[in-house]
């Protein structure tokens, strides 16, 4: 495994579509175990691929809610379902020193492909949905700073 660099919001790349993948080779692997460790050092909780200069739509998420812990990750992921909605607080890897108020559903579901590159479907809430979204918004080129209601003004 290795740490990779973080793109850091102004890098171009971060703007872009990420590309569909077609199968499951060991440079994904290798990706995916990347990200987990980049995602680690960093203390995230969510890490797109494109936001270690790689286009392509995986995605992993390390979330803890609910005395449940779920590790993993998604590629090709696709919201097919959602509904309610709830303003909450973000912040982003690529986006440091920044939080911001976001509104994103309450629920979801979504399709996607295992590291086996099984077809899956995860309906998730919370937290989870909130992340979700999040690292498939930057799959589509989207940094959470242009959908933010307001920016946090507290400082820790």
């Amino acid at each position: 495994m290795a740490l990779r660099e973080i793109r850091i919001e102004g890098d171009e790349i971060l703007g872009k579509v990420s590309k569909e993948v077609l199968t499951v080779t060991p440079r994904i692997k290798q990706l995916i175990l990347d990200m987990f460790e980049t995602m680690d050092a960093n203390d995230g909780i969510g890490l797109a691929a494109v936001q270690v200069g790689t286009l392509r739509r995986i995605i992993v998420i390390n979330i803890e809610q609910e005395d449940k812990k779920t590790r993993m990750a998604l590629i090709n992921p696709n919201i097919i379902e959602e509904s309610g909605k709830e303003l909450g607080l973000e912040g982003c890897l690529s986006i440091p020193n920044f939080r911001g108020k976001v509104y994103r559903p309450t629920k979801l579901k979504v399709s996607y492909r295992d590291e086996n590159f099984e077809e899956k479907v995860l309906e998730a809430e919370g937290l989870m949905a909130r992340c979700l979204c999040h690292e498939i918004d930057h799959l589509n080129g989207i940094l959470f700073d242009q959908i933010t209601v307001e920016e946090d003004d507290t400082t820790d």
